[in-house]
């Protein structure tokens, strides 16, 4: 496990060195907000973690409902009972293990580690614009059909789940990098997820915090870039079908 902070922004990584998974506390005065519950081995370290910053996690706010971004929620909710559950209301369906798609929603199938049997149940349905604490609930969709970002108010960090990872190359959810395939493997629908990044982007992020990757500050160039590689890619693919 390592952890790296900027700000009021705690990343905490497990496994960095081969196949990162983020989860990240976000310091308040009082308390912490835990965004993603990583892997279900990730219990241990996310309440040491949480222990060394010295305040106790009242929240738990998920970006979207994949295996090793809530691996840890049962673990976590039962060792902190207090601690409420956010999740948009669209990938609460996933989260309860419901794969089908909603009317208007793109007729791609829904992939990646989607949860079977999970006991915990989310307290809060989010929409886009909602506040937690510091953070404002940015509807992203693309790598799910109801990820969200989350936008500290404070210092314009971003929290962007997987609508881009860093890992193997900066890129937008559904473009393919060699060195590390993943986030692509499991995106739902890539074009969606391209028309999110612009979205992200024109919250002009102070940093890019990702759920498989370093964090990034000052990232508006290195978001450029990934937006017009994806869009110039996705291109070429669409008029080769």
């Amino acid at each position: 496990m390592k952890i790296t902070k900027i700000g009021s922004l705690y990343q905490v990584s497990f496994m960095p060195r081969f196949f990162p998974v983020n989860c990240y506390l976000v310091e308040e005065e009082k308390e912490l907000t835990l965004v993603d519950a990583a892997m279900p081995f990730s219990v241990k370290g996310i309440l040491q973690a949480a222990e060394s910053i010295g305040k106790p996690i009242t929240r738990i706010v998920l970006t979207h409902a994949h295996g090793d971004h809530i691996g840890a929620l049962d673990g976590l909710k039962k060792a902190l009972p207090q601690a409420k559950v956010y999740i948009s209301r669209r990938d609460a369906k996933l989260l309860a293990g419901n794969k089908e798609l909603e009317a208007g929603e793109p007729n791609s199938p829904i992939k990646g580690d989607v949860p079977k049997a999970l006991q915990t149940k989310p307290d809060v349905l989010l929409q886009d614009g909602d506040l937690i604490g510091s953070l404002q609930a940015i509807s992203s969709p693309g790598h799910t059909p109801g990820s969200m970002a989350f936008l500290d108010v404070r210092s314009r960090a971003l929290i962007a789940g997987d609508a881009f990872q860093v890992r193997g190359g900066v890129a937008v959810s559904g473009l393919m990098k060699f060195w590390f395939p993943f986030p692509a493997m499991a995106t739902w629908n890539k074009e969606v997820s391209l028309e999110s990044a612009r979205k992200l982007r024109e919250l002009s992020p102070s940093v890019l915090a990702v759920g498989h990757g370093v964090m990034i500050e000052q990232p508006l160039a290195v978001i450029d870039r990934a937006i017009a590689e994806a869009a110039h890619k996705f291109q070429m693919t669409a008029a080769n079908i």
